[in-house]
């Protein structure tokens, strides 16, 4: 049978893909700046165009002008018709001139030819050539035009020298201009395109590559992800993502563990169970039967211990779960509500359970967690602990650190064991007979480092027993912020001042 591949569709309003979005952001500025360069050419295409034109028609006007002369103030024109046949000579635009004197009068050339606008022509000297655009019979008209005077002349006996033509061959020339910028644009974009279709293709190649990496890899393959193929842009995505692959591997480790060590250790109650209830099936005697069932009572409560310690340890060793959850608490107020709730169990056993502390004792902690370790430590002290013994639970705090004891007179342990009973189903050979699984001092352990603290069981230099000491660090509040006084004009008179 052919496995489909499934892939889940696309999710509305969501991200699209990464190369999608570069090539558009790339893409889109482009084809904004595409028709203001077609519009920026135009222009300085035209300026370029009119240039040389502008020039020859300054040339045509001092051609002119030359040939104006000033007789006693009156003007006297000697313009052949061969030179009026030249300035016409223009196969493509309409050529224009006339001289006139600043009263209209005309001396030569074309009437319908209109004279400066008296505004601007106010600030005109004579000699210089002037342009400007009008329209005539329909067209666009490009007009050059200078004044002949001398200099006593008056103004209002200036000649006016003016040579106009159409705007035909500046409009070709600046297309042409045009058409050499804009058409091997036509080539040099789509290429560009494609281009920057293939950067980008070969640029997030990397990114497929890394996607194809965690695609083929192995469900229970938790490794890391090599980091020396991968780019700096990528870096800090791998390292978060390695990060995470190792807290599923504790995590995967954690849950392994508790179900090796379940397995394990309820192989043992779950078989003497099963024994005690085979020989109360076959027993006929009231009394031996009752002792059977006896032993099934005494059997399931240890197993449901066993239960209850192994899902403690477990729940105990998710350490970012905990650490959330830290928060300031009086360690002596948690420790003396431990300690009567086990008054009851001491009783039963005839053991002296005391408690020893004075006035507050402040760490940061999560409050159920602390109330396991102190509890694990009591039923450790109790459970080890002989008829007639005493049991002694005490909280100090000197300076920065705060410490909990747990001191009984119970079986004692050796120096070179001190260490090994925070192991996991550790037990030493002189608690044999006792109904603890090991797992009462793993779990303080655990509990303890995940507080920042330390465990420790020494025997009882005082005598027989042993001693179980945590030790925490103190909290200490934060220190209050500085008041803002109401009046900022004192404030700036206690300020230094800038420099000092």
């Amino acid at each position: 049978m052919s496995e489909t591949k499934r892939t889940s569709p696309p999710v509305p309003g969501g991200e699209r893909s990464l190369f999608g979005e570069i090539l558009d952001w790339m893409l889109a500025p482009l084809l904004f700046v595409w028709p203001l360069s077609i519009a920026f050419t135009h222009y300085f295409a035209n300026n370029v165009a009119n240039f040389p034109y502008d020039q020859a028609l300054r040339e045509h006007v001092n051609a002119v002008a030359r040939q104006v002369r000033l007789v006693d103030g009156l003007p006297v024109l000697s313009l052949p018709p061969s030179a009026s046949a030249m300035l016409r000579a223009d196969e493509t635009d309409n050529v224009y001139f006339h001289v006139a004197t600043r009263d209209g009068k005309l001396l030569a050339g074309d009437r319908e030819l209109p004279l400066p606008d008296a505004k601007s022509d106010a600030a005109v000297l004579p000699g210089e050539v002037y342009f400007r655009d009008i329209e005539l019979k329909g067209q666009d008209v490009r007009v050059a035009y200078s004044y002949v005077a001398d200099g006593w002349t008056p103004r209002e006996r200036w000649v006016l020298v003016e040579v106009a033509e159409t705007t035909e061959k500046r409009t070709q020339l600046a297309n042409k201009i045009v058409a050499s910028v804009i058409l091997p644009q036509f080539i040099i974009v789509p290429l560009a395109v494609m281009l920057v279709w293939f950067g980008l293709s070969r640029g997030l190649r990397p990114l497929t590559r890394l996607r194809k990496t965690i695609q083929t890899r192995h469900p229970a393959d938790l490794s890391p992800i090599a980091t020396h193929r991968v780019p700096d842009e990528l870096g800090p995505l791998v390292e978060a993502f390695n990060e995470m692959l190792d807290r599923m591997k504790r995590n995967v480790e954690v849950q392994q563990r508790f179900v090796a060590d379940a397995a394990h250790q309820m192989r043992t109650p779950l078989t003497g169970l099963k024994t005690q209830a085979q020989l109360a099936i076959r027993e006929v005697d009231p009394a031996a039967l009752r002792h059977a069932l006896r032993q099934i009572a005494i059997g399931v409560d240890r197993a449901g211990r066993l239960v209850n310690q192994l899902l403690t340890l477990a729940r105990t060793e998710g350490r970012e779960a905990a650490q959330q959850s830290h928060e300031p608490l009086d360690l002596v107020r948690l420790v003396r509500r431990v300690v009567e709730d086990w008054v009851v169990v001491a009783l039963e056993k005839r053991i002296d359970l005391g408690f020893e502390a004075e006035g507050t004792a402040m760490v940061s902690g999560n409050s159920l967690l602390l109330q396991e370790l102190a509890k694990n430590l009591l039923d450790n002290a109790l459970r080890y602990t002989p008829e007639g013994g005493h049991v002694t639970c005490r909280v100090m705090t000197t300076g920065a650190v705060t410490v909990l004891e747990v001191e009984d007179n119970g079986v004692g342990i050796a120096e070179e064991h001190a260490e090994m009973v925070f192991e996991r189903f550790f037990r030493v050979e002189d608690a044999s007979s006792s109904e603890g699984s090991g797992l009462g001092l793993a779990i303080v352990q655990e509990i303890a480092a995940q507080h920042d603290a330390s465990a420790r069981l020494r025997p009882n230099l005082d005598g027989q027993g042993t001693v179980a000491r945590v030790v925490f660090r103190t909290w200490q509040p934060p220190p209050p912020p500085m008041p803002i006084p109401d009046d900022f004009s004192e404030l700036y008179r206690q300020s230094p001042p800038i420099g000092t």
